[in-house]
């Protein structure tokens, strides 16, 4: 298949601590940020992942300089003179679209083609486009790339968004802190790492009020005002879950460190829900199980509801409760792909247009599978692990793009898994 592959052996067993990386989807984002402060910032706890590597080149391709000092970026923006990006970059990364928000803020003018990702749902950039419009951007398409223009300058505004939508929020408001007037998001997303990008914003000297609610107001400054800060990354929700996911189905106990439990309230309320047992710190999380996992319902909703990106997770975990768990995803339309690869090691998995209905069974059997997205390859892992005999996953690149060795760590915690080299064919 033309890409590295991980074997694992079923061996029912994760245990440990295990330390969490930064939030690949605030470290994206907090790059796109540095482009509004013309100098010099630097961002700690990032992860080491290849959209992060993929996002340092588009910067790079824009006029910034990055250079990585194991988790720290330092991104110089004050020699950025482009704001045309690439499509053979930007094409293979959904987050590259939140480059456009700080383009226009920085230059009033910007030329981003559409972007690409994981194969999980149209995720059309609408909302986006319309929240811009009302800063004062005007919008054209050509052979596949936006160009943004603001012929009478950017204005705040008042916005409703017709859904929470995280990326629509994220680029208004880095348009937004340099837009004369004030501007607010109304309908805003209210994600952690919305939370996020607004402290990064502030230390660079934007004005925001509000961030994690559902009103932002943003009372815009000029560009020159704003400037280069320091700023860590938040930890990691997703990489969290799916840690905790997985000791969920082995029994763990798994304790996962450098995150604010909050972030996880509504996972962590159905993993309590599900027959386990949960423990929290200020930085940390431990799950641990005794007795057999239990169905639940779920339906993905933004947060402060269940994360979309949990819910492959939570569908293997049910894939092996007792009992029949209805399983709603309202967020993405294509994300049910990974049930087909479930099914492979004899889960029973019955799908209806945006529901899943999961018999629970004794075990799985290993197979071999696909990533078909970033988490559905992660939670593949996992259920190999608990499957009977070996499991292959491939496509594992997409694995690649949100998890920081994620075989080393599953190897820490006892778990018999080891990547394959497709170029060594071994």
């Amino acid at each position: 298949m033309g890409t590295d592959s991980i074997l694992v052996r079923g061996n029912h067993t994760l245990a440990g601590e295990v330390k969490i990386s930064g939030a690949k989807n605030s470290a994206l984002k907090l790059m796109a940020a540095s482009i509004l402060g013309c100098g010099q910032s630097i961002i700690e706890n990032v992860p080491d992942i290849s959209d992060i590597r993929l996002m340092s080149e588009v910067l790079e391709r824009l006029g910034a300089k990055v250079q990585r000092e194991d988790h720290r970026l330092k991104i110089d923006t004050s020699s950025l003179d482009s704001f045309s990006t690439p499509y053979e970059l930007v094409s293979k990364m959904r987050a590259s679209i939140s480059v456009l928000g700080p383009l226009i803020g920085r230059f009033g003018q910007a030329k981003v083609a559409m972007p690409g990702g994981c194969q999980i749902g149209a995720r059309k950039i609408d909302m986006h486009l319309v929240g811009l419009e009302a800063l004062g951007v005007k919008f054209a398409v050509d052979h596949g790339t936006l160009i943004a223009t603001t012929p009478d300058g950017l204005k705040g505004a008042a916005v409703t968004l017709e859904f929470p939508s995280v990326g629509a929020t994220e680029n208004m408001l880095m348009a937004a802190v340099v837009a004369p007037g004030r501007t607010i998001i109304e309908n805003a997303a209210r994600e952690p790492e919305i939370v996020d990008l607004c402290n990064m914003l502030c230390a660079m000297g934007a004005k925001i009020e509000g961030a994690g609610s559902m009103n932002i107001e943003v009372l815009g400054v000029p560009l020159e005002e704003l400037g280069p800060c320091t700023h860590t990354t938040v930890g990691d929700r997703i990489e969290a879950g799916t840690f905790l996911a997985g000791g969920a189905i082995t029994g763990g106990p798994v304790t996962v460190q450098g995150i604010d439990p909050d972030y996880l309230r509504m996972s962590l309320m159905k993993l309590d829900a599900m027959g386990c047992q949960v423990s929290c710190g200020d930085d940390y999380i431990t799950v641990s199980r005794t007795g057999d996992l239990r169905a639940a319902d779920i339906q993905t909703l933004p947060h402060p509801g269940f994360p979309t990106d949990l819910q492959a997770q939570f569908m293997l975990m049910a894939s092996l409760a007792d009992g029949v768990s209805l399983i709603t995803e309202n967020v993405f339309e294509n994300r049910f792909m990974f049930a087909s690869e479930l099914l492979r090691m004899g889960a029973d998995i019955t799908l209806e247009d945006h529901h899943a209905v999961v018999r629970g069974v004794d075990h799985l059997q290993g197979a071999p599978v696909s990533s078909t997205d970033l988490r559905a390859g992660a939670a593949l892992v996992l259920a190999g692990i608990v499957a009977d005999g070996y499991t292959t996953v491939y496509e594992v690149q997409h694995i690649d793009r949100g998890y920081e060795d994620y075989v080393g760590k599953l190897r820490s915690l006892g778990a018999d898994v080891v990547r394959q080299s497709a170029a060594c064919g071994r």
